[in-house]
């Protein structure tokens, strides 16, 4: 009686608190910070008191009985955090019954007491385990990225002489954007004894490349033997080990690799900093998360670019994104300069590139889903990837593969929406023995070497010659029919 006394002015319940043990408890701190229009329910006799002493609103209650919410004005809010499985499922049910547009949150202690609840009508069921799982492993991540940046900034700082940035060929703005961040981190753990000086090979070709390179002024120069003889220390960005998408000898020393690709070579590497996280978006996300537990000040144009190389190695981030890659695009926002992100997303389309996309339009053939377009020869390799960017996007397409000639070799360029296929892996089996081949599950390309071909001088008549022998490999491995594959 004395219960339902203390509670019959009430009109309504906000917030009721089932069950105050630890768990209980703690919610209930949270919930008092912020409101005072809480009630608590609990069946030990001496937690109420104690909790009455501290001029808390609560009442002895077995929420396993029938009857418990007897005289309890209407609850909007219930949290039920007893230790006992079957007292919540009595609760939730009980709760459900009486106040059909509450809200409940219960708790519980594995997957099928979690749908068991669920069944019962909570709203929202919180697995204590699951949680702390989560936590711990969020926890040790960010432990392990914080000791990582600080290795990295504490061998910087040990250095004399020059860092030597190398992207891999014909860079794109993930890697252009972490070489200028590794180049930024640099700068502040050795402003007066390190020089960092940034190297690409092949071409920046895309318009929208060029336009980061030229808008964020970036200085980037053309790798050559002899330069990088100049250089102290090498490091490798974007790229997982030297000659792996880059022109370097693949017995160069090289001093730091950090990449977000798979590949094996990585752990072969002798370098004496490596961070290879193939599970993650792009390399900008990794850079500035090091700027992040570094707290070093990152300026406009450092996150525009950082920025800008998440979002398009993430395309927008629909695909290869992770938590930690949407953590680190928030800290680079509110830094970016809008103008200029819009500036380098929506620059002006060259003349041949425009050409390679109506050629790969035109040429489009279609079997079983398969889309595959031969653009001949190209100059500008980053036509390619647009073009499949844009043909992944007709309708009944799940795998694009589009291929032309170069100077120096047969490129392709993958996307893929098919679930069950991973192109990377796909071409890394159909082309790695003969160039470099390799990808996300979304996205791939592959560069075949024209060494590798002695059968024809003309490149267009080479391109035709072999087109049918590539292909049919790659045909095997997907698993398209020999009858389809004659009409590629």
């Amino acid at each position: 009686m004395a219960d339902s006394a203390q509670n019959g002015s009430r009109e309504r319940v906000l917030y009721a608190v089932l069950g105050c043990g630890s768990t209980g408890y703690h919610v209930l701190q949270e919930l008092q910070s912020s409101t005072g229009n809480v009630l608590v329910m609990d069946k030990n006799e001496d937690r109420v008191r104690e909790l009455r002493d501290q001029r808390i609103d609560a009442v002895r209650r077995d929420i396993s009985a029938l009857d418990f919410l007897s005289g309890i004005p209407a609850i909007e809010i219930a949290f039920v955090l007893t230790g006992d499985n079957e007292a919540n499922l009595a609760a939730v049910k009980a709760l459900r019954v009486a106040y059909p547009h509450s809200r409940i949150m219960a708790r519980a202690t594995d997957p099928l007491v979690a749908r068991n609840l669920e069944e019962a009508g909570a709203d929202f069921v919180l697995n204590q385990n699951q949680l702390m799982a989560k936590a711990a492993v969020y926890q040790i991540n960010k432990v392990y990225a914080n000791r990582v940046s600080q290795r990295l900034y504490s061998l910087l700082s040990s250095w004399e002489g020059t860092l030597g940035i190398i992207t891999h060929k014909n860079p794109d703005p993930d890697a252009i954007s972490s070489a200028l961040a590794l180049a930024v981190i640099a700068k502040n753990a050795n402003p007066n004894r390190l020089v960092c000086r940034i190297f690409y090979d092949g071409i920046i070709g895309h318009q929208a490349n060029r336009t980061l390179v030229n808008l964020l002024e970036i200085k980037m120069e053309k790798m050559d033997p002899a330069v990088l003889q100049e250089c102290t220390y090498l490091a490798l960005v974007d790229s997982p080990a030297p000659g792996v998408n880059n022109t370097l000898p693949s017995k160069t020393r090289v001093h730091i690799v950090i990449d977000h690709h798979e590949d094996g070579k990585l752990a072969e590497s002798p370098a004496l900093f490596v961070d290879s996280r193939p599970g993650i978006g792009a390399t900008a996300s990794i850079l500035s998360q090091y700027l992040q537990e570094l707290d070093i000040s990152v300026d406009k144009q450092v996150a525009t670019g950082l920025l800008y190389g998440i979002r398009s190695d993430t395309r927008d981030f629909s695909r290869n994104v992770t938590p930690q890659d949407l953590i680190n695009a928030a800290f680079l926002l509110p830094l970016t300069d809008n103008s200029l992100l819009d500036q380098i997303m929506s620059p002006s389309l060259s003349e041949e590139t425009l050409d390679i996309l109506g050629t790969a339009i035109a040429n489009r053939k279609i079997q079983s889903g398969y889309l595959f377009s031969n653009v001949g020869f190209i100059r500008n390799r980053d036509a390619l990837p647009q073009a499949a960017d844009l043909l992944i996007t007709l309708e009944g397409v799940n795998t694009a593969l589009i291929y032309g000639i170069s100077d120096e070799a047969i490129i392709m360029s993958a996307r893929n929406r098919d679930v069950r296929l991973h192109i990377g892996n796909v071409l890394k089996e159909a082309f790695g023995t003969m160039g470099e081949a390799g990808g996300h599950p979304t996205m791939a390309a592959a560069v075949i070497p024209l060494s590798f071909f002695s059968l024809a001088k003309s490149k267009v008549d080479l391109l035709s010659l072999v087109t049918e022998p590539l292909l049919g490999r790659f045909a095997n491995i997907v698993g398209l029919e020999s009858e389809v594959r004659n009409g590629i």
